[in-house]
């Protein structure tokens, strides 16, 4: 049943629906900020310190049309009560983000935290909170990525996951030959763990991958059948994981 459903994902009409927004500024530009329902799951888009790669805007990348996508296909696929509309931006320096247990960030070649928010990042992990990182490639974004993860947890190592880890077995099985990067950046796509304070994966670390991409245009034909319906399988399964481990 699970195998025809991830199949007839991307023939679902996904509609965006009403998004109550208003201007807010962050970086250089502005970004609509989503109230959402009060529904099981929200999903949280962490805003952090970073440098000007991206304009200062690679927090934000494939958003708000990933997070629609995802939603709503999880909403088809899943018992849990979500809507298309149910994510948020979230400020990894404000308390608000210990209101979420899932969190994604983007590009975090970029990142450069504070001491404010690697202070609330450590906590919201040893909290119970989840962290998805995606939309990064290359030796060097790796680089800063360890940097900052070394700044907040000097005592813990991101390990290379497997595929027989449970996550990505959680709810679909994933066809480990259709996970690839939506951009041919000539390197093998690799999954990174990261520890809480009692040994337990808090956190997917996708590198040479950018599966939120993935989200975004999957009602559009930009990128090959296959990986696209992995990369909305990978999404369920690390929502579903975060909200039962």
């Amino acid at each position: 049943m699970r195998s025809k459903l991830a199949w007839r994902l991307v023939a679902l009409l996904i509609v965006a629906g009403t998004t109550a927004v208003y201007g807010q500024r962050f970086g250089r530009r502005f970004i609509g900020q989503n109230e959402p329902p009060a529904t099981e799951f929200i999903f949280a888009r962490l805003h952090y310190a970073g440098g000007l790669r991206f304009g200062g805007s690679g927090w934000s990348h494939d958003y708000p049309d990933a997070e629609e996508h995802l939603t709503q296909i999880m909403s088809e696929a899943t018992g849990l009560n979500v809507k298309n509309v149910s994510y948020r931006i979230v400020e990894l320096g404000s308390k608000d983000v210990f209101n979420y247990p899932f969190a994604y960030i983007s590009e975090p070649g970029e990142m450069d935290l504070t001491e404010e928010e690697a202070v609330n990042l450590r906590q919201y992990i040893d909290r119970g909170g989840f962290v998805m990182i995606d939309d990064f490639d290359g030796p060097r974004d790796l680089a800063n990525l360890r940097r900052n993860l070394e700044y907040v947890f000097p005592d813990r190592e991101m390990v290379r996951l497997s595929f027989d880890h449970e996550i990505f077995h959680m709810y679909f099985d994933i066809d480990r030959t259709q996970v690839t990067s939506p951009y041919d950046v000539g390197a093998e796509a690799v999954f990174y763990g990261l520890p809480d304070s009692r040994g337990h994966t808090s956190m997917i670390i996708c590198h040479n991958n950018d599966i939120g991409d993935f989200w975004e245009w999957i009602d559009q034909p930009q990128y090959a059948l296959k990986p696209s319906i992995e990369g909305l399988r990978l999404g369920i399964n690390f929502v579903l994981y975060a909200m039962t481990h």
